[in-house]
């Protein structure tokens, strides 16, 4: 039964995944416990020091927004959604009907998921004061 899987065409892929993963976990071990050996501990003392002839380091609140995350996300969401049209377009012939109500939907669901975002106010622009 041994010999049987030794003969397998993908038993060498199988083998070098295995070592592969063997070697990354064993060097982020390594380099784990020597980053954690070497590492000093009192490193906000030295970011908060003047480097050359730099004004002094004053710690400040985060002023960027959220809303920037949330417009962003919003951007992929859709046009992720929208790249899925061209395959879509390519083979419509070959889908016939079926194919065109499964995209009818999509966009249903593409503009009532858009209306949502609109009316929660996710698409408006706030300014930061």
């Amino acid at each position: 039964m041994t010999h049987m899987a030794v003969e397998h065409p993908y038993f060498g892929a199988f083998l070098l995944l295995l070592i592969t993963f063997g070697a990354f976990s064993l060097t982020v071990a390594i380099s784990r416990y020597i980053g954690r050996r070497l590492a000093r501990l009192d490193t906000e003392k030295l970011k908060l020091t003047i480097y050359e002839c730099g004004p002094e380091v004053t710690k400040q609140p985060n002023s960027i927004s959220a809303q920037f995350y949330l417009f962003a996300l919003l951007f992929i969401l859709f046009d992720v959604e929208i790249i899925f049209m061209f395959p879509w377009a390519i083979d419509f012939k070959i889908l016939g009907w079926f194919g065109f109500v499964e995209m009818i939907l999509f966009i249903v669901l593409l503009a009532i998921g858009f209306i949502y975002a609109w009316k929660k106010g996710a698409l408006e622009w706030h300014s930061i004061k």
